[in-house]
C-alpha cells in the first residue's frame, strides 16, 4: 500500500521544541475554564478492524449540554484543568537491520517509508529515535568500534556505521524536518572488556575497564556529531539483567549505579556532554521499582540521571502487564522521567501481518503507560524485512512496517496506525490531562497540546460497537467506538 493511498487528516497542530519536561509530580489544578468547549468542533480520526479505516477522518462532532450523565450512559470523561507529565515524543529504533533493509528498497519506496514515519502532515510524525552502540541482535554480525585489547581506545572508529546506519539516520532526520531526538544504547562492551571474553551470553564489565568503557560513550557521541548527527542522550545498558544468546552485559542495580556516579557521569561531564540525557535501567517493568530506588536514592548517581527507561517483555506467563509498577516509580520519584525505550511483537510469523492484536498491544500499552506517568515511547525496529530480520542470532520479530525486499514494497501492519493515533496528534511539550472511561472495554488518555488543542484517544478493545459520550465540564458529544478500534479526537 502506497503512503499516498492512505487517508490522513492534515491538522495544523504546532509543537514546541523538546526541552526538559517539568517535574512529573506537578499536577496543575488550573480552572477547567482555561479550556472551553464553546464553539468547538471535534475532529475524529479512526482505525478499525474489519473496515478500510486506517487513520481515516471520521464524523465531526459537536457538544450539547449534559450536566449530569446517567449511570446507563457510557462516558469518556476528560478534565483539561488537571494536568500531569509533559509529553516528550514518540519514535522508533534505527537499527542496523532497519538501515540495511531500507537500502535494499527502490528509491521511491525509501521516500514513501520516510514520509510515512517522519512527516508530521502526511505521515505519523516521529520525533524520537534510538540506535545501537556496537552491534546488537538486529545487526548482520557482531562488531565494535575498536581493535581487540585496545584499552586506550586509540583505534576507535565508527566505520561499521557509515555504510548503512548513519546515512539512514541522516535521511530520517531530514524527513523529520531537521530535528530528531536520537539516543543510543550499548548491548555489550567489546569482548576483551568483559568477564566472559564474549560480546554474547551476558558476562560483566571487568572493573579495570570501567574508565575505558565510560570514555567509549563520549567517543561515540563525538564521532557521530562529527558526522553531523547530534546525540540527544544515551542509556547505560540495554537490558542489564538479561543473559542473552546475543550481545548482552549484566549489571546489578548497585553496579550500574556505581558505574554511573564514579565513571560515566563524571567522564561525560568532563567531555562537555553534561547536557546529554542519561537513561538508566532500559529493561522491563518487573524490576523497575527496585532499580529506581537504588539509583534515585543515591544523590551522587541521581544528579546525572534524566530518566528511567523500560521495555514491555516481562509478561511471559500471559498475564496482565505490570503497568502499576510504572505508577509506583512516578509516585515515589516524581522529578525523574519515565521513558519507554523498547517493545515489539516477538516470534515473527508472516501469516500474522494482518493480526489485529499487533496494533492493540501497542494501543493498550501506550494508554496505560501514559496514564501512569510515561513521558515518551520508542518502538523497537522501525523497519524489518520479510523474514523479521536481518538478525545474526535468529531472534526474528515484528516491526509495525516490513519491507518485502523481493518486490520492493512495504507491508503496513495495523501497529503502524495504532502508534500514529498518538504520534501524529500529540505534540512535544503537550501536557497529559485527566481522562477516564465509565466502561472497561474503553481505554482512554488525553493531552493538551502547546497550541491549546485537546487530543483524546479512545480504544475499544471489545467485539462490541460501543456508543458513548465525550464529556467535558457539563458538555457532551455523542459518538461511537467500532469493535476493535482506536479513535483520536482533536478539538
Amino acid at each position: 500500500m502506497k503512503i499516498k493511498q492512505l487517508l490522513f487528516i492534515a491538522l495544523t497542530i504546532t509543537g514546541l521544541s523538546c526541552g526538559q519536561p517539568d517535574k512529573q509530580s506537578s499536577t496543575t489544578n488550573s480552572p477547567s475554564a482555561a479550556f472551553s468547549t464553546t464553539n468547538k468542533n471535534i475532529l475524529t480520526i479512526v482505525t478499525a478492524d474489519s473496515t478500510t479505516q486506517r487513520l481515516t477522518p471520521g464524523t465531526t462532532l459537536s457538544f450539547m449540554d449534559m450536566p449530569q450523565p446517567l449511570e446507563s450512559q457510557v462516558m469518556v470523561f476528560v478534565d483539561p484543568g488537571k494536568t500531569f507529565q509533559t509529553f516528550h515524543g514518540i519514535g522508533a529504533a534505527l537499527t542496523d537491520a532497519s538501515a540495511e533493509t531500507f537500502y535494499k528498497l527502490p528509491k521511491e519506496t525509501q521516500a514513501e517509508f520516510l514520509q510515512a514515519h517522519f512527516d508530521s502532515a502526511s505521515g505519523i510524525g516521529y520525533t524520537v529515535a534510538r540506535t545501537n552502540i556496537n552491534s546488537c541482535d538486529f545487526s548482520s554480525g557482531s562488531y565494535t568500534y575498536v581493535q581487540e585489547g585496545d584499552k586506550e581506545l586509540k583505534s576507535f572508529d565508527i566505520s561499521p556505521d557509515k555504510k548503512y546506519k548513519l546515512p539512514f539516520i541522516k535521511a530520517a532526520t531530514t524527513a523529520a524536518g531537521g530535528k530528531l531526538n536520537l539516543f543510543a544504547s550499548p548491548w555489550s562492551p567489546p569482548a576483551y572488556m568483559k568477564t566472559n571474553n564474549n560480546m554474547l551470553q551476558g558476562g560483566k564489565l571487568k572493573p579495570e575497564y570501567n574508565e575505558a568503557w565510560a570514555q567509549y560513550y563520549t567517543r561515540f557521541i563525538k564521532a557521530y556529531e562529527a558526522e553531523g548527527v547530534p546525540i540527544w542522550g544515551i542509556s547505560i545498558q540495554n537490558e542489564p539483567m538479561a543473559t542473552q544468546r546475543w550481545e548482552s552485559c549484566v549489571y546489578t542495580a548497585e553496579e550500574e549505579r556505581d558505574f554511573l556516579k564514579n565513571h560515566l557521569g563524571p567522564t561525560m561531564a568532563k567531555a562537555g556532554y553534561q547536557d546529554k540525557k542519561i537513561i538508566v535501567w532500559d529493561h522491563n517493568r518487573d524490576l523497575i521499582y527496585q532499580r529506581a530506588q537504588t539509583y534515585f536514592n543515591d544523590p551522587e548517581a541521581a544528579k546525572y540521571i534524566w530518566g528511567i527507561g523500560f521495555h514491555w517483555y516481562e509478561d511471559w506467563s500471559g498475564g496482565v502487564p505490570m503497568y502499576d509498577n510504572i505508577r509506583r516509580v512516578q509516585e515515589a520519584f516524581p522529578d525523574k522521567h519515565i521513558f519507554f525505550t523498547e517493545g515489539c511483537a516477538e516470534s515473527f510469523d508472516a501469516t500474522r501481518y494482518k493480526a489485529w492484536s499487533l496494533g492493540e498491544e501497542y494501543g493498550r500499552s501506550m494508554i496505560h503507560d501514559f496514564n501512569n506517568g510515561m513521558v515518551g515511547f520508542t518502538d523497537w525496529n522501525i523497519l524489518l524485512d520479510e523474514t523479521g530480520g536481518p538478525n545474526h542470532v535468529g531472534n526474528f520479530c515484528f516491526a509495525p512496517v516490513h519491507a518485502d525486499t523481493r518486490t520492493g514494497s512495504l507491508i503496513y501492519t495495523n501497529a503502524y496506525y495504532y502508534i500514529g493515533h498518538f504520534s501524529k496528534y500529540i505534540k512535544p511539550g503537550a501536557k497529559r490531562v485527566a481522562a477516564t472511561a465509565s466502561r472497561s472495554q474503553l481505554l482512554t488518555t488525553a493531552f493538551l497540546n502547546p497550541d491549546g488543542k485537546l487530543v483524546v484517544v479512545v480504544m475499544n478493545q471489545s467485539d462490541k460497537k460501543t456508543p458513548y459520550y465525550l464529556w467535558i465540564d457539563g458538555k457532551a458529544a455523542e459518538t461511537e467506538a467500532l469493535p476493535h478500534s482506536i479513535t483520536t479526537m482533536v478539538l
